[in-house]
């Protein structure tokens, strides 16, 4: 069994992929109306980031009733600095080794005021699920602009991985 922050450091590789490649695009690019769910590459890559930023506040216990909107971040790099301080909540999640970790449950409210409760594990394969898609659609927006989508197959993550050390 894949351990829950193995599956978020693999979804945080992946989203560090798509930044590297989105960076490099002009502002325009960056905001260009392209169609799908969000329209463009800053709108999906923003709903990517707020649902991480949810989902980490909903392990803390808290239930946001607010949305990230596109306007707040007009750069690809103020989506990654916002990104990385929602890496450091999710981190901390697992920073203390909770032998119950994969069973904890979590009330949360959302967006529509129902309430629901899933076990840790459950929210985070939902996560990192959520951001795989998204960044599929965020595949499909690049190549429209002619850009190459960067590979994130969880096979070659691992292989990364075992050249910068790991096991």
């Amino acid at each position: 069994m894949i351990a829950l922050s193995d599956l978020l450091a693999y979804d945080r590789w992946a989203n560090h992929q798509y930044l590297d490649v989105i960076e490099k695009l002009t502002g325009e690019q960056f905001t260009r109306k392209l169609g799908g769910s969000f329209g463009s590459i800053r709108d999906t890559l923003v709903h990517l980031a707020w649902a991480e930023w949810l989902w980490a506040k909903r392990w803390q216990r808290n239930s946001p009733q607010v949305r990230a909107t596109p306007d707040q971040f007009p750069t690809c790099e103020s989506v990654r600095s916002y990104m990385k301080d929602v890496e450091v909540a999710q981190l901390r999640m697992f920073q203390h080794g909770r032998p119950d970790i994969m069973t904890v449950r979590i009330r949360y409210t959302n967006l529509k005021h129902e309430v629901w409760e899933y076990t840790l594990e459950q929210m985070v394969h939902h996560l990192t699920m959520h951001s795989a898609y998204h960044r599929g659609q965020l595949a499909t927006l690049l190549r429209q602009l002619d850009v190459v989508p960067p590979t994130t197959d969880y096979l070659l993550y691992l292989d990364t991985q075992k050249g910068a050390g790991a096991s």
